[in-house]
């Protein structure tokens, strides 16, 4: 496990507790496991259907008023 043993890990848990409260952590990991969530669902789902219209062959798309004289 990357040569993190026993020991290294309850510092670590030691420095979070100390960091942020036992009262924040529940919370924490809500929102990093809602955060995991949402990142995977966004990668397995299929991409979402584009509805914008093509573009014409004689269209330029800036809407600004070509042509057309005061």
């Amino acid at each position: 496990m990357f040569g993190l043993g026993v020991p290294e890990l309850v510092l670590i848990l030691v420095i979070v507790v100390v960091m942020f409260g036992a009262r924040r952590l529940p919370e924490l990991g809500k929102g990093i496991g809602e955060a995991m969530r949402n990142f995977k669902k966004s990668v397995n789902s299929s991409d979402e259907i584009d509805v914008t219209p093509p573009k014409k062959a004689g269209e330029t798309g800036s809407g600004s008023n070509e042509g057309k004289t005061a």
